[in-house]
Parts: C-alpha cells; sequence; structure tokens
C-alpha cells in the first residue's frame, strides 16, 4: 500500500511541476526486483541500466527496497550509485586502486531499512538529465566473510528501480543568429531551448536581449547543460540589469543538443526578452584524402606514409590544400583504424611514429560511442622516442577528453573542455613512458590531443617530436593480476567485467594487497585442506575388513577427489590441478553426499539386492540433483532424512520381530553409535554455522576429519559368516574352493 502511495504521489507531482507551453509526455520504466549480496567484489552489486529519452526534463525514479523475510534482522543500510554513460565505478570498501588508474567515484545514496519495517520507498529525482544510458547500482554493507548455506533462513532484501520521465514533446529549437521572443510569467517561472553544436565547434554563445519587466525587477539565470551528477555538467551565468546578457561554453561537445535553461527566481513577475545562440568553428583539420590505400588498412603498424601522409604537410601547405574554407587549420587528425577483436577487447591502431610538433596539436579520434564498450577498461599508452627529438624540446603534454577535444594543448593549464575534466599525460626525456587507465569509460566519442611543449629556449618554433601512442579497450585491468580472476558479467543483456580476487587481495585490479594471505599461510591452507582428507584411510580399511567392498569403494573416491578438489581450489600460488576445476568440483560434492548415503543404508542391514538397489539409484538421483545446484542445503539433508527413514523403519522392525531392541548390544550403542552420532553432529554444525572466509581452510578441515572419524564408528560390524576382509575364496593348489552354507561348488584345474 505505501508503494502505491507513494507511485500516486510520484505521477501527481510529475504533472504539475513545470509549465504548460509545452507539450509534455510521461513514460514508466520498470525493472525486475533482484536480491542483493553484501559487497566484496563488484560482481556482488546489482546493475541496472535505463535509456533516458531526449529531450527529457525531468527523471524521478522510485527505489523499492523489501526485506524479504520476517525475521528480526535489525537495521540494514542498502546503498544505490548513480551514473550516466557508464556502469558507476564504486569502492564501498576503501581498497587501492591500481597505479596509473584514475577513477571518479559515482554519485551514491544510502536506503534504510529499518527494524520495525519491511520495505523502504524512497524517490532519486535529478532535473534536466543527461539523455543516453544510465546506470545504477546496489549493494548491501561489506561482507563479514560468513559462509551462509543455502536454504537456511537468512536476512535477505529485494531491491526494484523504476524510472518514471517528463519529456518536452515540442522544445524550442535556437538557430544560428535567429532571436525567438519570450515571455515568462509569475506561474511560468523558467523556459527550455536546445541547441545543436555540429562537429568542429569551438565556441558556443546564447544572448538575451531587449529584457522587459513588468513588475518587480528580478534576475534572470542562463543554464547550459544537462545534468550527471557530476561537477561542472551545468554552467550557470546570472544577468543583472546590464544587457545583452551572455553564456558561452568554450570547446561545448560536439555533435550534441545543449540545452538551455533561462529561470526567474522573483515572484509576481512578468519578464519579455529575446533569445538568439551563435556557434563558432575556429577552425577546421586539413581534410583527408578520398582514395582508400588498401596497404595503410592491411598494415597499419607499418610507417606507411599513406597513413600519416598529412602530418609531414607545413603549415603553410596545410592552409593553402584547405581550399576556400575560411577557417585556418588548427589540428592534425591521423587516421585511427578501430580493431574489434572479441567481447571488451578492442584496439585503435594508429602509426607507430606519430609526429607531434608545437605549432598544431595531433588530435586522434577514438570511437568509444557504443554501449557496449564501456564495461571495460580504456588503456591509453605513449611512448617517446627519446633519440627523435627536435629543436628545444621540453615534453609532450596530452589530454584525453569525451566529447570534444583540447585544441590548445601547450597554453591549457588543465584538461578541461566545456562540461568535462579531461586526463592529462605528459612524456619526457626523464620519463618516455606514461600509462593511464580509465575503468568503465563513458560511452562517448574520445579525443586524444597531443602537442610538443618547449623547454626555455628562445627558438621553439619547429619542436617536435615522435611518439608511440597504444590505445586499447581491455576486459580487465592486466586480467587481475597472479591473484585474481577477471569475469564477465551480464544484466539485460549488458556485459561488463570485474575482477574477482583471491589469497586475501582486493581491489578493482586485485593489487591491493593490505590483508593478502602469506605465502605460508596459502600453504598451511592447502595441505590442511589436502591431508585432512587422509583421515577416511581408516573408514576405508575398516569397510574392507568387515566386507563392505562398495562403501569403501565410495569412501576411496571421496577421498581422492576431495584431496584434489581442495588442491586445485586454493587461492594464490599453491594451487594443482589434475582436471578440469568444475569436475572436480562435482565429484568432491558428489562422493560427500553419497558417502552418506550409503553408510546409512549399511547400518539398515537390508537384504543385498535391496541395498545395491538403492545404492545405484540414490546415487543417480544425486548426481541429478548435484548438477542442478550442487550448493543446495537439500542435496545432503534430502539423502540423510530418506536414508534415516529406511534405517529407522528397518530396526524398528527388527525390534519387533525379536521383541528387542535393535541394535540389541548397550556396547553397540555406547561404544560406537553414540561417538559416531556426536562427531557427525559436530561435523554437520561446524559445516553449516562456523564457516567463514578466514577460517575456512581448518574449520573445513576439521568438517573432514568429524565426517571420515564418524563412518568409523557407525559402519555396522562384520557379518558371522563373512571372515576378515570379505575373502571367501581359497586358492588350493589348482583349485578354487568356496564353501558357504548356500551353495558348494568346485572347479577343477585340468
Amino acid at each position: 500500500m505505501e508503494k502505491y502511495f507513494a507511485l500516486c504521489l510520484l505521477l501527481y507531482g510529475i504533472a504539475g511541476c513545470l509549465s504548460d507551453d509545452i507539450t509534455y509526455v510521461n513514460g514508466f520504466y520498470s525493472k525486475t526486483a533482484q536480491k542483493l549480496s553484501k559487497y566484496s567484489w563488484f560482481g556482488n552489486v546489482r546493475l541496472h541500466h535505463f535509456r533516458v529519452p531526449e529531450d527529457t526534463v525531468l527523471v524521478r525514479w522510485l527505489l523499492t527496497v523489501t526485506r524479504g523475510s520476517a525475521m528480526n534482522c535489525g537495521n540494514q543500510n542498502i546503498t544505490v550509485h548513480f551514473r550516466s554513460g557508464a556502469p558507476p565505478v564504486i569502492n564501498p570498501i576503501n581498497t587501492e586502486f591500481p597505479n596509473s588508474t584514475s577513477v571518479t567515484l559515482a554519485h551514491n545514496i544510502t536506503l534504510l531499512v529499518p527494524s520495525g519495517q519491511g520495505s523502504n520507498v524512497t524517490l532519486f529525482n535529478v532535473t534536466h538529465p543527461k539523455p543516453g544510458d544510465w546506470f545504477m547500482a546496489a549493494h548491501m554493507p561489506k561482507d563479514d566473510g560468513k559462509i551462509e548455506q543455502q536454504g537456511l533462513p537468512s536476512c535477505s532484501y529485494l531491491f526494484q528501480p523504476q524510472m518514471f520521465v517528463r519529456r518536452a514533446a515540442d522544445l524550442p529549437v535556437l538557430t544560428h543568429d535567429i532571436p525567438l521572443h519570450q515571455t515568462l510569467t509569475a506561474k511560468e517561472a523558467s523556459a527550455l531551448f536546445k541547441v545543436f553544436v555540429p562537429e568542429l565547434s569551438s565556441r558556443l554563445d546564447v544572448f538575451i536581449q531587449n529584457i522587459s519587466w513588468k513588475g518587480n525587477s528580478a534576475v534572470l539565470s542562463i543554464t547550459l547543460g544537462v545534468s550527471t551528477l557530476w561537477p561542472g555538467s551545468l554552467v550557470t551565468v546570472n544577468c543583472s540589469q546590464l544587457e545583452p546578457c551572455s553564456a558561452s561554453l568554450s570547446t561545448p561537445p560536439w555533435n550534441t543538443w545543449v540545452l538551455v535553461t533561462i529561470e526567474t527566481g522573483q515572484p509576481n513577475t512578468t519578464v519579455d526578452f529575446n533569445i538568439s545562440a551563435n556557434v563558432t568553428v575556429g577552425c577546421k583539420p586539413l581534410s583527408v584524402s578520398s582514395n582508400f590505400h588498401t596497404s595503410a588498412f592491411i598494415f597499419p603498424q607499418s610507417n606507411s606514409s599513406v597513413a600519416t601522409g598529412n602530418e609531414s604537410l607545413s603549415v603553410t601547405n596545410q592552409q593553402r590544400l584547405g581550399g576556400n574554407s575560411s577557417e585556418p587549420v588548427c589540428m592534425r587528425t591521423p587516421t585511427v583504424f578501430r580493431d574489434e577483436q572479441d567481447v571488451l577487447s578492442l584496439r585503435f591502431i594508429v602509426s607507430s611514429n606519430l609526429n607531434v610538433t608545437s605549432d598544431l596539436p595531433t588530435v586522434l579520434t577514438l570511437d568509444l560511442d557504443s554501449t557496449a564498450d564501456s564495461g571495460g577498461t580504456f588503456v591509453v599508452q605513449l611512448l617517446l622516442n627519446t633519440s627523435a627529438l627536435v629543436g628545444g624540446f621540453g615534453s609532450v603534454k596530452a589530454c584525453l577528453t569525451p566529447a570534444a577535444p583540447v585544441i590548445n594543448v601547450n597554453t591549457s593549464k588543465q584538461c578541461y573542455t566545456a562540461f568535462t575534466k579531461g586526463y592529462s599525460l605528459s612524456v619526457s626525456k626523464n620519463e618516455s613512458r606514461v600509462l593511464l587507465r580509465i575503468p568503465f569509460p563513458e560511452a562517448a566519442m574520445w579525443y586524444l590531443s597531443l602537442q610538443t611543449l618547449c623547454n626555455d629556449s628562445v627558438d621553439c618554433k619547429n619542436t617536435s617530436a615522435i611518439v608511440s601512442v597504444s590505445v586499447s579497450v581491455t576486459a580487465c585491468i592486466e586480467d587481475c593480476g597472479p591473484y585474481g580472476e577477471c569475469r564477465l558479467l551480464r544484466t539485460n543483456g549488458y556485459l561488463y567485467a570485474a575482477c574477482v580476487c583471491k589469497a586475501g587481495w582486493q581491489g578493482w585490479g586485485c593489487t591491493d594487497g593490505s590483508t593478502a594471505q602469506s605465502f605460508s599461510r596459502q600453504m598451511a591452507a592447502a595441505l590442511l585442506l589436502t591431508l585432512s582428507n587422509l583421515f577416511f584411510i581408516p573408514p576405508i580399511i575398516v569397510a574392507l575388513y568387515r566386507g563392505y567392498h562398495t562403501e569403501a569403494a565410495v569412501y576411496f573416491f571421496t577421498m581422492f577427489f576431495s584431496t584434489f578438489y581442495h588442491a586445485c581450489d586454493q587461492p594464490g600460488v599453491t594451487v594443482m590441478c589434475i582436471m578440469d576445476y568444475d569436475t572436480l568440483q562435482f565429484c568432491d560434492f558428489l562422493g560427500s553426499v553419497v558417502s552418506v548415503w550409503v553408510t546409512i543404508l549399511c547400518m539398515a542391514r537390508l537384504l543385498e539386492p535391496v541395498k545395491y538397489m538403492l545404492f545405484m539409484g540414490g546415487t543417480l538421483v544425486i548426481s541429478m540433483v548435484m548438477q542442478l545446484d550442487r550448493r543446495g542445503l537439500w542435496n545432503l539433508l534430502g539423502p540423510v532424512i530418506f536414508s534415516l527413514v529406511i534405517m529407522v523403519t528397518a530396526w524398528t522392525y527388527r525390534s519387533v520381530k525379536r521383541h528387542h531392541c535393535y541394535p540389541p548390544s548397550w556396547r553397540r550403542w555406547v561404544l560406537f553409535l553414540l561417538p559416531g552420532i556426536v562427531s557427525a553432529v559436530i561435523g554437520v554444525c561446524v559445516y553449516v554455522f562456523a564457516q567463514t572466509d578466514i577460517n575456512y581452510f581448518y574449520t573445513h578441515s576439521i568438517w573432514h576429519m568429524m565426517v571420515a572419524t564418524s563412518v568409523v564408528f557407525l559402519l555396522p560390524p562384520r557379518e558371522k559368516h563373512i571372515p576378515p576382509w570379505g575373502w571367501t575364496h581359497k586358492i588350493c593348489g589348482y583349485k578354487l574352493c568356496k564353501n558357504e552354507k548356500e551353495e558348494f561348488y568346485t572347479v577343477s584345474g585340468t
């Protein structure tokens, strides 16, 4: 009921929050509720992907968190991260990022689910959001390392986001130097416009003229841009009584509609004004020849003059070849080859000898405009050829920005465009190599601008350098290193990658070793988990001695695969896998459950045909269940309960038939059954309730020892007519003699 009441309030608020001069339409988008997890790596988050339409003026997210059980779980905090253009980069447990990695953490909010309530409904508003892809990631606090068994009662939480969109269907368009007349009344305190910024634009100006006030004078404000929840995504200018009033953007985003908002904060005031916009194209690059050169395409790494022919031209020749263009040539734009290799595997190939000069910047266009490229890591590397420096060389400065390039690299103190702070790189004689990694890059057209900076010498006109540029998109940073594994994740068809770390290592690339396990601890864990399986040797010997050969084979199967599964399952460097990990895991889980199954059925002392039929049928069913879900609690409880029912039924039948408790001997109960049951219960309690990520290697070893010990006590004694080791054959010279109560036969030799 609470959720639907919030929904009604939301729709009412959207309907009346904006002016009625423009035609608005509403949209509603919903995602399926997902179970939240405690955070230990990025795979624990629940990532949701939304698409905000063009000309959206308001987005309201309805965030619903519901407790999935009636247990007394206490207060619980849920963190939700928001980002436009790519999945959010988060660091809830404050780990260190790898070297040469540049990150900006996403905006986040915290939702509280009190202990006395079963849900939390929160509204999160974004006015004038950036159109395109928006992502939100939700998770619970840090994982405490407790290993929870599936099927046991636990505190679970479901998270469901819903998006309500208010979109302008007929937003007025500002064209070049054509003013529009607009009136703001007391009811309508804001006006919205949009202006298109074409490629190669260097400046955007918005002018307000002929301002006329009716009533109290007030201050108009001009806001350019859309909200991305990051600082600098909006530029606001307050207009005083002087006119004309203008707002300007240097290096605006190319091929993009820029939203213009005019507001007045004075009530009971009407204002008339004219508004216009002007887009300036300050310069253009040299137009590239239309000839397609096959050699440059097939051999992009070669020093082909075709691929870099426009780089060797002087400024005079470039201006001369510019044709009838009135704008001077202000940048070089080498050809860039985009090579898609695999999922989240992409590289950009440019000339291996990129000539960077001080007179004009060299701008590389890197197309990451596809959403499919934003789920990996953007890697840029520069290598300076220190033996090919010309003139008064100081350094090569590079600036990596989305949406628009920085043209004046040598004069810009910081790497900024209109709404975005870029990434600066620099190489010099002292530091000839530089590396930059950007996790989850924004899906946009990126630009890498390079220019040579001079030293303190007087003559800096003809300074140049040769730089090798390597640009790629990889799934994970250095494939997560030796202590991590790179995994591809998917949410509603969107693919992204993250590192899951081992041996106590943490971080985005598994490079934070503050909690890493030492080699001695890794070796101790490996030895305990593997050698503890040797406790199955006594059950194997006892089973063979008492004639239970099938049970002994099952125990040996369990010991063998449990040993090598744990040898393969170890984190870090103490790993040995004799076969595929999944196969070892399946055989280990199967052997553990079947060992319990055959032991309890053996205790029931059924007729051999019935016993072996149950052995085989139960093993087949357990194999099927293990293939469906290996970690389910009922995978073990089901066979245990069913076999105990069979055993109790058989013992009850014998007790009634013999008019005596079965087993009849008190020594059997006190010296064997009771210790075996206690040992099994201790092992199960340790396995279910005591295991954590930190103590796993010795608590799980205790589980191995307790279960193996319980089998020694619980196996029934040998049948009277079966000799030790169950061997009923005797070698009598040339004769194999068998002498049993049921049958007599002799096989004679020649």
